[in-house]
């Protein structure tokens, strides 16, 4: 893990999608047992945060890490920084962290989603002052950040603090989105280790398929599932130094192991990885609006949240999520920032680099949702 010196296995275990019981609580049982074989199976990193399954997720890794199990493994959580509104937020979140996972240290601590505002709400509330104190006490090992906003900002986050590590998304398909390929690497000459989450895109890259992807793969002279082609291609970067997977069953888990045991740092060859960028190339041309999300167009007098409903718009045809993309909108819809409230001012195609005709592609994005039901 970078200039930490830690051993991690290159695989970590994501806890933010456990499996969860009719009701949309966790297994417990299901979930421990999980945990407990990647562990008895060489992974040593697990990553939970504050949120994660309503608050459920850090006090069930707690019960997983019991009956010897803590010391074989590292804890990672994550200091919910968008609850923090005064310095003394910071110490009364972390001791309810501690006593949900029942431990008296955690091993790897995240400032959690840094962007530029949430960055500067830690500044301002002295969480870096409190993370120091922490480990000064030996209640914190290393200290980090998970990120989503743009290169820039990741890079001004890096220089302003000694960090241990940092986690970011990265996919095939992410390889130029917020921190990325550069924030990579950036991040590895400082010394940072890297944690990469999202390998899969949330199940984006293993579900739902175009049939050009599924026929590329298939006609690959290797034969590897979608997980284990998208899993390899994160793993062929030596800059990172765990990929965590948000494992659900107990296929899932047993996959991964297998192919992150077997992974190593480029070692695909390059017939390999002209497969993976024909199916970027097929997912890229499956969008429908070429927004750029420099966001020119906002703010919308209407409220409109316009680069997100394109963004939405072209994931659902990109990896045929209409459903879940489709909730996201009506929950746009539920407080007014849906395309349904453009008036046509055209305040945001005057002000749009790409000459976008954003008034009627509004309208064409609000009726391909409606028709979803």
């Amino acid at each position: 893990m970078g200039n930490t010196k830690e051993e991690v296995s290159l695989l970590g275990f994501g806890c933010m999608r456990l499996p969860t019981r009719e009701d949309g609580e966790i297994d417990e049982a299901e979930a421990i047992a999980l945990i407990r074989y990647a562990i008895d199976h060489g992974v040593n990193y697990l990553d939970t945060a504050y949120g994660y399954h309503n608050g459920q997720s850090e006090v069930l890794v707690g019960k997983a890490v019991r009956d010897g199990y803590r010391e074989k493994v590292k804890i990672a959580t994550k200091l919910p920084v968008w609850l923090v509104k005064e310095p003394g937020d910071c110490p009364r979140l972390f001791n309810e962290q501690l006593e949900r996972l029942g431990v008296e240290r955690v091993d790897f601590y995240l400032l959690h989603a840094l962007n530029h505002s949430s960055w500067q709400q830690a500044l301002e509330h002295e969480a870096l002052e409190f993370l120091e104190q922490m480990q000064l006490e030996g209640r914190i090992g290393y200290v980090g950040f998970s990120f989503h906003d743009d290169l820039q900002v990741f890079r001004e986050i890096i220089d302003a603090y000694p960090w241990d590590f940092c986690q970011i998304q990265f996919n095939y398909m992410d390889e130029c989105h917020q921190a990325g390929l550069a924030g990579l690497k950036y991040a590895a000459s400082k010394g940072l280790g890297v944690v990469i989450m999202e390998p899969l895109r949330g199940g984006r890259l293993v579900k739902n398929l175009p049939p050009e992807v599924e026929q590329l793969f298939q006609s690959a002279p290797i034969q590897r599932t979608p997980a284990e082609w998208a899993l390899r291609w994160v793993a062929d970067h030596p800059e990172v130094s765990v990929i965590l997977s948000g494992m659900s069953k107990m296929s899932d888990v047993e996959e991964n192991i297998r192919v992150l045991a077997e992974a190593q740092p480029h070692s695909l060859s390059k017939k390999e990885l002209g497969i993976i960028a024909q199916a970027r190339e097929i997912y890229t041309q499956r969008i429908k609006v070429l927004c750029t999300d420099c966001r020119y167009c906002l703010p919308c007098p209407q409220g409109v949240e316009i680069p997100r409903i394109f963004r939405m718009y072209n994931e659902a045809h990109m990896y045929n999520t209409w459903q879940s993309e489709g909730k996201q909108y009506q929950n746009l819809a539920k407080n007014s920032k849906d395309a349904s409230q453009c008036i046509a001012c055209g305040s945001c195609e005057a002000a749009c680099p790409q000459n976008l005709e954003i008034i009627d592609l509004l309208q064409m994005v609000h009726r391909a949702f409606a028709s979803q039901g």
